[in-house]
């Protein structure tokens, strides 16, 4: 199945650039972010949280982005427990290499690079192939000035259906 990369864009590009990973909106300057609650064994998010520190969000966390808004960059974002109806899931996390900011259009291709392969790993059937999606949440220049070199991976139904449980292993 070929996506449809305008769809991506269109809906991702209020996610992934609204998402992008510091900086603040004036929502978030009224609202300080806090952690997710998690549990201590399987460090699984436990309870909702609209306002979670995006610094805090990490793999296998579940994320509700349906109503975010958009905003530039965001130091929050929603998330869930993943038994709860969500709009993502964060499948891969990494680091980009230290250096100068090399620019957003840069960013987004090393994250297609790394992410594209890692979503096969994960949802169990090549990205091509899948009618899920993903989107990266990436460092901003101002956050890269900050030190921030994290990429978040994140799968998706581009359907619009919430999902429900975890997405790893879902071949589809």
């Amino acid at each position: 199945m070929t996506h449809n990369r305008a769809r991506l864009a269109l809906a991702g590009l209020v996610l992934a650039t609204a998402a992008a990973l510091s900086g603040c909106s004036l929502v978030d300057q009224l609202v300080p972010a806090s952690e997710p609650v998690r549990d201590a064994q399987t460090d699984e998010v436990t309870e909702a949280n609209d306002n979670a520190d995006v610094f805090a969000i990490q793999v296998g966390d579940c994320l509700a982005t349906a109503d975010m808004g958009s905003v530039d960059e965001v130091t929050s974002i929603p998330v869930v427990p993943c038994a709860d109806p969500h709009d993502d899931e964060v499948y891969y996390a990494y680091n980009m290499a230290e250096g100068e900011y090399p620019g957003e259009d840069a960013v987004k291709a090393d994250a297609d690079a790394t992410c594209i392969p890692e979503f096969a790993n994960f949802i169990g059937l090549a990205y091509e192939e899948s009618v899920l999606d993903y989107w990266p949440l990436y460092p901003t220049e101002g956050s890269w000035a900050s030190g921030d070199r994290e990429v978040l991976c994140i799968a998706w139904d581009p359907s619009g259906a919430k999902l429900t449980g975890t997405l790893a292993g879902a071949a589809r």
